[in-house]
């Protein structure tokens, strides 16, 4: 009989563990590449623990178990995870090594995958925990994957070739460049593990993760321009063989952990510390080979959009304007009545995206969010969170799609009537609207970092005395992850990955300033904008700007005009035109009536 409870579940891990003489066992959100997103084949923690969020882990000891969450994600923790069973953590002012301080004995064995891990967190919690008289060990095979009799099998779905007039670059170009990196730096090859990165480098595309349009697989880069790609034989076709070509030998993904330990005696070899699990550094040492940590050499190519990157991502974006605008008109006439609900609007959204044909998928889970689920940034609505839109509320929707040139992301905030929105409401829309309007405005100089720019967005929010607890912009990529490294926008204290990275033309980052009031209502306006070089009179020097790239007409009942300079006016004014010149042709009978309407300026 399968383990239906968590309770059985966490009774059977325990039992394994003992059977093989640990003491306790590290279970992360994770997958051999260190994914953001995971497949199922991988949602170790959601099986265990019932948690569905998208960051944390859990350990568990002969005796005693805990769920450790970041502040995004405390009610939604408390929500899904038996406290009976699993104490609930915070962090970062919980740390694992201090909790297993306090309820393991000195000599205690505690294991971990080294396959979900990166060698650096191991060697940092067995420094931890060294202190204890603790020992951390790896685990031959998951003592976890050993009970869960019912995990799904990772995904049979082929890999396929990626368009090169999408791409806009050959595969054998970018390996290419790849293999100048390494003669720079003096290695033989590079284990890229990423699995975006391996899309990226070899121009395919696969359906192996929810909304990343990925394929399961390893490469290993060579100085000469060759490489080998380890991937499931079920997913190799004959035309991802000729795709690839003969400088790309294909081989046995089971081939991967073998081929690390037997091909590189007395070589040096570059490894992502990001990406690259302990597993992978382990095998290698154990093989004779020397590795060094550095970045992936196609994290910053890829962050780089080339001419016909960023013109797939300016049609996505007017294919998505298009289904979003007209969602937003559908709410504004149902939602009302009090009889639309979060699933309900969120399927309704993803109906209008799915007209378009190019749809391949979302870029991510709908965050649909009315009243005080709104003023949670990455709420994930299901079955039993799901609650009816409340007439006179606000309503939060962070949406996106997969189209054939590019990866969309978005947020708008309306209100839902009847009546009019609170004037702190307003206040608050358009305190983010300013901020929101001054990002998309700013011009810097090359060699700015986004950390410098994110102060631009939050300004008149810290006039008014509130804030808001996540980054202001993310990477996004081009018919791949809608999270994408190495750029970030956010407070640069608290070393936030990507915060001190350079801004480079072609980068595509979101602009999503926001303002949360506990239990009563959030707002969000995101749009995506693109790094493009400006020309000033008299400049010395390179200078950058933001191209805003999403046309989707804001709620003008949110906004107090009152607030905003003319300037700011000129602003909203200007982009609306843009939104009704760019979607026009897109619209059709009441949908177009609707947005002239909203596109009307202010």
């Amino acid at each position: 009989m399968l383990m239906q409870t968590h309770e059985a579940r966490l009774a059977a891990l325990r039992e394994e563990l003992k059977r093989r003489g640990l003491h306790g066992f590290v279970v992360p959100i994770s997958d051999e590449h260190m994914s953001e997103y995971v497949g199922d084949y991988a949602q170790r923690l959601k099986w265990l623990t019932g948690f569905g969020g998208s960051a944390g882990f859990a350990c568990v000891t002969l005796t005693h178990a805990a769920i450790f969450v970041d502040g995004r994600y405390t009610v939604q923790v408390r929500e899904q995870v038996d406290g009976n069973l699993f104490e609930y953590r915070s962090i970062p002012g919980d740390t694992l090594a201090g909790w297993l301080a306090e309820v393991s004995e000195a000599g205690a064995r505690i294991a971990y995958d080294p396959w979900l891990h990166t060698l650096a967190w191991a060697e940092g919690l067995e420094r931890a925990l060294a202190a204890s008289g603790i020992a951390l060990v790896p685990a031959e095979g998951n003592p976890l994957d050993a009970v869960w009799a019912d995990r799904p099998a990772p995904s049979p779905a082929p890999a396929v070739p990626f368009d090169e007039a999408l791409a806009g670059r050959s595969s054998a170009d970018k390996r290419a460049a790849v293999a100048d990196w390494l003669e720079r730096h003096g290695h033989d090859a590079v284990v890229i593990p990423a699995l975006d990165s391996i899309a990226w480098l070899l121009n395919i595309r696969g359906q192996d993760v929810a909304h990343t349009p990925v394929a399961l697989s390893y490469v290993i880069a060579h100085k000469d321009g060759s490489a080998e790609l380890f991937i499931a034989p079920g997913k190799v076709t004959p035309d991802l063989t000729r795709h690839l070509g003969n400088a790309v030998t294909i081989r046995d993904r089971a081939e991967f952990e073998g081929a690390l330990g037997s091909a590189f005696a007395g070589k040096s070899v570059a490894l992502d510390p990001d990406f690259a699990v302990a597993a992978v550094a382990l095998a290698l040492k154990a093989g004779g080979a020397t590795f060094a940590f550095r970045q992936d050499p196609t994290i910053l190519a890829k962050a780089i959009k080339n001419d016909a990157e960023q013109a797939g991502q300016r049609d996505a974006q007017a294919r998505d304007g298009a289904a979003v605008s007209r969602f937003l008109r559908w709410l504004e006439i149902h939602a009302p009545s009090g009889e639309v609900d979060e699933l309900g609007a969120a399927a309704r959204l993803q109906a209008f995206r799915e007209e378009d044909p190019g749809l391949s998928d979302l870029s991510f889970d709908t965050i649909s969010a009315a009243a005080g689920h709104a003023a949670l940034p990455h709420y994930k609505v299901d079955e039993d969170s799901n609650i009816a839109i409340p007439p006179s509320s606000i309503y939060l929707v962070d949406s996106g799609g997969q189209y054939p040139g590019g990866t969309t992301d978005i947020t708008r905030t309306v209100w839902v009537g009847p009546g009019e929105p609170s004037q702190e409401m307003k206040d608050r829309n358009t305190r983010v609207l300013k901020g929101h309007i001054q990002l998309a405005r700013a011009v810097f100089p090359q060699g700015t970092a986004g950390g410098q720019l994110d102060v631009l967005a939050r300004q008149y929010l810290w006039e008014a005395g509130v804030d808001y607890a996540h980054g202001t912009g993310h990477g996004v990529g081009s018919v791949l992850a809608v999270h994408e490294g190495p750029q970030r926008i956010a407070k640069p204290n608290g070393g936030q990955a990507g915060t001190a990275q350079e801004l480079h033309a072609g980068m595509i980052l979101s602009n999503e300033p926001g303002y949360y009031k506990a239990g009563e209502y959030g707002i969000r306006i995101e749009n995506l904008v693109l790094v493009e070089e400006r020309q000033i009179e008299g400049q010395e020097g390179r200078w950058l700007g933001f191209e805003t790239l999403t046309f989707v007409p804001l709620d003008r009942r949110l906004i107090d005009t009152a607030l905003l300079t003319a300037e700011e006016i000129a602003w909203v004014d200007a982009y609306h035109a843009k939104v009704r010149e760019l979607l026009s042709s897109r619209l059709a009978g009441d949908d177009l009536a609707w947005l002239e309407r909203e596109t009307q300026p202010l």
